[in-house]
């Protein structure tokens, strides 16, 4: 109770106080939800508007993470990829409003990955698939989507990711190096500007210090399983086994 408590007043602050940064319905109600002090070991100040380090890279605070969803609009249903997995925080609060099944997150740093797992798991966000690799890279397997979200600055968005784009899609990234603005792309074009903004660049391979590594989950083996099992009967598994023979 005491957390969430201060959730409210966190959600609360975030959408009347004069900034204002939180404006759509959706973003507030899943930031009212999700428990901020499962993915930042910092107790009460979990709930206080600010960044924290993780394994070298920063952990948003509430007010950029409530930026981000509101510039990005997802909708129920929505497949969302979120390129920086961070400690798990921002696709938490995606999976509040899209639902678990259909966030995908992935990062550059294996260790970011294990840590942001974990977390999401803890929280009760077990369903939400969170991949080792380059974000440039996208997640082509589970493409296209409907809303790709970048927490990381590029002078333009990586072609990958546009490509990964259902038509009528939106990217939401901080664009620029020094002086950066976050932008929404629909259709390869800026759509709407939110702002100022200031994040670490996008890192590439060789930039980590943790190597890119594929990590299968449980829920992709479950759902190998499931299309394994579509596609071959056990009548026809054997068959093929004695017709070799």
């Amino acid at each position: 109770m005491e957390f969430a408590a201060l959730r409210e007043e966190m959600v609360d602050s975030l959408e009347h106080d004069t900034k204002a940064v939180v404006q759509a319905r959706p973003t507030g109600t899943a930031m009212r939800a999700v428990p901020r002090h499962e993915f930042v070991d910092a107790g009460h100040r979990a709930y206080t508007d600010q960044a924290f380090e993780h394994r070298g890279t920063r952990v948003l605070a509430p007010s950029t993470v409530g930026r981000l969803v509101d510039a990005l609009a997802p909708e129920r249903g929505d497949d969302v990829l979120v390129v920086g997995a961070g400690v798990g925080y921002t696709a938490a609060v995606l999976a509040e409003i899209v639902g678990g099944e259909h966030v995908h997150a992935v990062d550059i740093d294996r260790r970011v990955v294990y840590d942001a797992r974990d977390h999401l798991a803890s929280a009760g966000y077990g369903d939400v698939l969170v991949d080792c690799r380059d974000g440039a890279d996208g997640l082509p397997e589970y493409a296209p989507f409907d809303r790709v979200l970048v927490e990381a600055a590029a002078v333009a968005p990586p072609p990958a990711l546009c490509d990964q784009l259902v038509d009528g899609g939106r990217l939401v990234y901080p664009e620029g190096a020094t002086n950066q603005r976050l932008v929404a792309v629909e259709g390869g074009e800026v759509a709407s500007v939110h702002g100022p903004a200031a994040f670490a660049p996008l890192l590439v391979d060789g930039e980590q210090a943790s190597a890119v590594e594929r990590n299968r989950t449980v829920r992709e083996d479950r759902e190998r399983a499931a299309r394994a099992a579509e596609s071959r009967a056990g009548w026809e598994h054997e068959w093929i086994d004695w017709d070799g023979r």
